[in-house]
């Protein structure tokens, strides 16, 4: 092997990455860790001072201006810094969602099984992306479909007040950002994604998403209890 490729084995199966996509895997893993634990830290903060959740269009604002500014500069250390605007201000509006399910009775068991559900989901599907020989990137047109279509299902879901379809959504959300790691860490391997800051916030919106839609189905079936 040369000093240009890392070769990964599992069970038998090689994939091997040339040294430029093991630099951006090697980078987004560490700025993602970094932005993990600086949402973590703004939805503490945000939870012990009891600040009140932002609301939905103010939170649809922030997030989206924010996403435009990470995206229109990814490519700058400027990107850098909005991503962890960006982070931030997500780990602001999970303090309040958060909070809410620890006043549940066994709330804080829910949070941490959402909290474990999450980890075991990203880990073996990252696993799955960096040892597999099968290229996943036939997911890509799929993904983006329905996460817009459950997107949309969930503004429907609040406007009509329909708890059913809220759901619904959480349960599809868990299967699409399931599938966007998958995807995402399959894309960083086969060389299709050679932006750190774009693979981080990809994966770090598909974490999010994935824990708060694992929340909102935990803190259900335990309030049936």
């Amino acid at each position: 092997m040369n000093d240009r490729t890392t070769s990964l084995r599992a069970r038998g199966a090689t994939t091997v990455i040339d040294s430029a996509s093991h630099r951006v895997l090697r980078n987004t893993y560490l700025l993602l860790s970094l932005c993990l634990g600086f949402a973590a830290v703004s939805a503490g903060v945000t939870a012990s001072l009891g600040l009140p959740y932002p609301g939905l269009l103010l939170t649809m604002l922030g997030y989206f201006g924010l996403l435009y500014l990470v995206t229109a500069n990814r490519n700058s250390s400027r990107g850098v810094a909005f991503l962890f605007a960006l982070t931030g201000f997500m780990g602001y509006t999970l303090g309040p969602i958060i909070s809410m399910y620890l006043r549940m009775p066994n709330g804080a068991q829910v949070v941490m099984s959402a909290l474990g559900g999450t980890a075991a989901i990203f880990l073996s599907l990252s696993a799955v992306a960096l040892f597999s020989k099968r290229d996943f990137s036939f997911m890509g047109s799929f993904l983006t479909v329905g996460i817009l279509v459950a997107f949309l299902a969930g503004l429907a879901a609040i406007f009509l007040q329909m708890p059913a379809l809220s759901l619904a959504v959480s349960a599809l959300f868990v299967l699409l950002m399931s599938g966007m790691i998958l995807f995402e860490t399959n894309n960083i391997v086969r060389g299709g994604e050679t932006n750190y800051v774009m693979a981080t916030l990809s994966l770090f919106i598909s974490l999010f998403n994935l824990f708060t839609s694992l929340l909102h189905l935990l803190g259900f079936a335990s309030s049936r209890e």
